[in-house]
């Protein structure tokens, strides 16, 4: 099932902390733990200006993969809105077409919420193609940028 993990605690902490592992560049673990503490509590009390929505893909109450819809994705191209961001599965949950549908998801979570176009940016190549991504333009750090019509 596809949740949204604001309103699942355990799974929202879960979420936190794998975005923060993948993604973060503080490499202080106390630091790190902080970090991942504070954006539970700011997406908990809507203080986070960043997350719009965050949903996970749930199979026997354990958090498989999970999405996100963001206001803005880092400081290149403030103009466009909202982004689709932190794909994520599992490891071990790879290659079973689970990113598929939480693709499928954030997509008609944008549409439901009113917006005609999402937009990502990746370094990978021919991948959101597949999910029809339409590429834009090369970022100033060499991130490819992308738009999905919804």
């Amino acid at each position: 099932m596809i949740v949204d993990l604001k309103e699942y605690p355990a799974w929202l902490e879960e979420y936190c902390t794998l975005c923060a592992k993948e993604w973060s560049t503080e490499k202080d673990p106390l630091k790190l733990e902080q970090k991942i503490q504070n954006k539970v509590k700011r997406i908990q009390t809507n203080e986070n200006d960043q997350l719009i929505v965050a949903l996970g893909y749930i199979e026997d109450q354990t958090l498989i993969g999970f999405i996100s819809l963001f206001h803005y994705d880092g400081d290149e191209r403030r103009d466009l809105t909202p982004w689709y961001a932190t794909m994520y599965v599992k490891e071990e949950y790879r290659g079973r077409g689970y990113s598929k549908k939480l693709h499928r998801a954030i997509l008609e979570e944008a549409k439901r919420r009113g917006y005609h176009s999402v937009y990502l940016k990746s370094d990978l190549e021919n991948y959101y193609e597949k999910f029809g991504a339409t590429f834009m333009e090369v970022l100033k750090n060499g991130e490819r940028l992308y738009q999905i019509k919804l």
